[in-house]
């Protein structure tokens, strides 16, 4: 276990510490040319054969056979009855509270309008028709991400959502009740993303498609987009701890192998004020993987990507944040909230330390749905914002225009368009 976590060298300066940020910095580089040619065969085939194509998909990748591909009586609120009354009483928390949540997104996003000198403008703002959601059903059982998915749709107004997922379990079904999902695609992979993306004789084309999903997902996602919107190419889940010596190894260690336990390719991040810390995390680190079920798992994640950056000071703390612009980041700090409000670059910020990771997967109300990879540099959680369009409404009077024809014009002339400039003048020159 000793050499599961990587120590960097606590010299900011040093060609270690240098090295890792680099690296750190590529860690959302993506290299789909492994996938991308077996991608887009499964693209082109069910944009020229449909159904066919994703059914026969869905029996090569996923290996089983699929009577209907798009269930509208999908079986929701059965099955949210068939749960055990504690899960049932999670996901009704949950949708609630995420429902909550992007209620308050919503009233900050309305349209407007203002009138200026004879000049109206404004914004109209509009839900988006038809949304497709993913949702990964390979290596775990994802219900959370239904709600965190849907809700915030629903929220904005989207009329219709759909539902694609390799495993329609209870739990998946039952989430998809709650957010009120209209009709779940029974596929999974690169062939549910085709068939959002081109419409097939039974799943209707979408507007945009959000969710996370495998690297086949992903490159299905970034080839389609144009043709519809994306979310965002989502990479392997990460956290950033930072502490200082105030912090506890056990809690640390603890939310460090809440993402570890994710995915083999997960990153695992430390950034701490000394060396002792990381003494005792790794410490921690072993006991608690003995009884982890996903052991094997969360050591890979551990031993590949994780990495543990020593600094000298608390400035170093926020700005080697920023640098690394983390998907989830968890201060283990005194005064937690004066560090958070210098972080300005992170998915999601969970600030001291009673406040873990997991509350934001499944409860506390934001999605869960954040930038990876470095994306939170310009890139912000799925939210209500997501799923509308906007449009700008421009009208002129007379008075107006008369006043700002010339300059009109004269930009107009400078770009070599004449027909904008006589579009002005033939206005003016109307009784």
């Amino acid at each position: 276990m000793s050499d599961a976590f990587e120590l960097v060298s606590a010299q900011q300066s040093s060609a270690e510490f240098s090295a890792a940020l680099t690296r750190l910095a590529r860690r959302g580089e993506s290299d789909f040319s492994r996938v991308e040619p077996a991608v887009r065969e499964i693209l082109e085939a069910v944009k020229r054969e449909g159904d066919r194509a994703v059914l026969r998909f869905v029996q090569t990748f996923e290996g089983r056979s699929v009577e209907r591909l798009l269930i509208r009586d999908y079986g929701g609120k059965e099955a949210l009855e068939t749960l055990a009354p504690p899960l049932q009483q999670a996901l009704r928390e949950a949708a609630s509270r995420i429902q909550s949540y992007h209620e308050r997104q919503r009233q900050q996003s309305q349209s407007f309008e203002y009138e200026e000198a004879g000049v109206l403008l404004g914004s109209r703002v509009t839900a988006v028709e038809r949304v497709g959601v993913y949702v990964p059903g390979g290596k775990a059982n994802y219900p959370s991400s239904v709600l965190m998915c849907a809700i915030p749709a629903k929220v904005a107004g989207v009329a219709n959502v759909f539902l694609a997922c390799p495993q329609l379990s209870p739990e998946v079904r039952a989430a998809c009740h709650l957010a009120g999902v209209d009709a779940v695609v029974d596929a999974g992979g690169a062939q549910a993303i085709a068939a959002f993306a081109y419409g097939t004789e039974s799943v209707p084309r979408v507007d945009k498609i959000v969710g996370p999903g495998n690297v086949y997902v992903a490159a299905a996602k970034r080839l389609v987009f144009g043709e519809v919107d994306i979310d965002s190419i989502a990479g392997p889940s990460e956290i950033l701890v930072v502490a200082d010596e105030s912090a506890d190894a056990a809690v640390v260690a603890a939310d460090l192998l809440s993402q570890a336990e994710h995915d083999e390719a997960a990153y695992p991040l430390l950034l701490c004020l000394g060396d002792k810390l990381v003494t005792d995390v790794r410490r921690e680190l072993a006991v608690q993987l003995a009884t982890l079920p996903k052991r094997s798992m969360a050591e890979q994640s551990l031993r590949d990507n994780g990495m543990a950056l020593v600094v000298r000071d608390r400035e170093a703390l926020a700005e080697i944040a920023n640098r690394i612009a983390a998907e989830h980041v968890a201060i283990h700090t005194e005064r937690p909230r004066e560090l958070a409000d210098r972080i300005l670059r992170a998915g999601a910020i969970f600030i001291g330390s009673m406040t873990p990771e997991a509350a934001g997967d499944y409860l506390a109300g934001p999605s869960h749905v954040l930038p990876t990879g470095g994306a939170a540099r310009y890139a912000a959680p799925l939210g209500v914002y997501d799923f509308v369009s906007r449009t700008s409404l421009i009208r002129y009077e007379r008075s107006a225009l008369e006043r700002q024809g010339s300059a009109i014009g004269t930009f107009a002339r400078a770009e070599g368009l004449e027909a904008h400039a006589r579009a002005v003048e033939a206005r003016l020159r109307l009784k």
